[in-house]
């Protein structure tokens, strides 16, 4: 089976980025990925994946999934 971690910070490290771009990146979406199956995440952690997701489902967000030109 495939294990996925997360690495330390990487929360806050796409709050940060998204708080200044306005978009998700694949590798933001991976790392939301890999907190979402973090079962070790703090509570507050949870919230902020949960933010998130929230904004992009409300287009706030954008994701990019391509490569940038």
């Amino acid at each position: 089976m495939l294990q996925i971690n997360l690495l330390p910070g990487a929360i806050n490290e796409i709050m940060a980025s998204v708080a200044n771009s306005s978009h998700l990146t694949k590798l933001d979406c991976y790392g939301l990925m890999a907190a979402i199956l973090d079962e070790s995440i703090t509570e507050e952690e949870r919230c902020c994946v949960d933010r998130l997701l929230r904004f992009v489902i409300r287009g706030k967000i954008k994701v990019q999934m391509g490569t940038q030109k």
